[in-house]
């Protein structure tokens, strides 16, 4: 008996009350120009139509799946719950609210299946408005040393454009709920510690900046998680924490109750692309 081929990719999307953005988020997987992929999308207890919504493109394409959570599970017991439904070789985040450039999927995935010893593969951001106007590029160190020795400055690679092996997350275990909205580098640490870090040097996804986003509203709480986290793994043995790295943290905890949350990513994304070497 033939045995059924294995799905290449997993693209994951938690949703929770993203009627207004949700459709041009899934249009953006759909028009990959690589096809050989599942979508699990996961309604976490909206409040608005998305469900509807998640319906209406299940009855269009039988490559997405759906599911609506009884109980809301924010969004680190949701992406726990979606690796789990995962069947595919690699797992691709996709949120809500963001647009993925149409190669996307294919670029990572010739990527990682050329670079055995990468876990987990990211690329640049570009941030826009709902005038769809870019305002900024996030750029990403390009190889693993230089992603592992800022790894305590920055984030090594975007959560929103990560596409990583399921056989490493898997080994890596599940996002941690004690860190939201930072578990994905809570994550990024355990891979480490297992496999290399890489991004793709361009532009893959459109990052969408709105008033009820996480970039605004939880930035506080992510920066407080996020410092926790790189200090919980600051005398790990992958990485090493320098005398700047240490001066850095404490300045970012210093200031993050007196600087408003525009002119902090503005800073940020600043001083990460100052860094950065194409």
């Amino acid at each position: 008996m033939q045995e059924s081929k294995k799905t290449k990719v997993s693209v994951l999307m938690p949703a929770y009350n993203a009627e207004k953005y949700i459709k041009e988020a899934i249009e953006s997987i759909l028009d990959q120009t690589f096809k050989d992929f599942e979508f699990i999308i996961i309604d976490d207890c909206s409040q608005d139509k998305t469900w509807e919504i998640i319906r209406e493109y299940k009855e269009r394409d039988n490559r997405i799946i759906i599911d609506k959570n009884q109980k809301n599970l924010g969004l680190a017991g949701i992406r726990n719950k979606l690796k789990k439904m995962a069947k595919g070789e690699y797992i691709a985040w996709q949120d809500a609210d963001d647009i993925s450039i149409e190669t996307r999927l294919e670029k990572q995935y010739a990527f990682l299946e050329s670079h055995p010893e990468v876990g987990i593969i990211g690329a640049y951001l570009e941030f826009f408005e709902n005038d769809y106007s870019a305002k900024s590029i996030r750029k990403y160190y390009r190889g693993d040393q230089k992603l592992r020795k800022n790894i305590f400055l920055f984030s090594p690679v975007a959560q929103p454009v990560a596409m990583i092996r399921k056989e490493i997350l898997d080994r890596a275990g599940d996002y941690n709920l004690k860190y939201p909205p930072a578990e994905d580098l809570d994550m990024s640490f355990r891979i480490g510690k297992m496999s290399q870090f890489a991004n793709i040097p361009e532009v893959l996804l459109r990052y969408r900046e709105h008033p009820n986003s996480n970039t605004f509203t939880r930035l506080k709480k992510s920066e407080r998680s996020t410092l926790e986290i790189r200090k919980k793994y600051a005398n790990s043995a992958e990485y090493r924490i320098t005398l700047f790295d240490k001066v850095f943290n404490f300045l970012q905890r210093m200031t993050m109750y007196i600087t408003p949350p525009k002119i902090r990513i503005w800073m940020f994304d600043l001083i990460r692309n100052s860094r950065i070497q194409k």
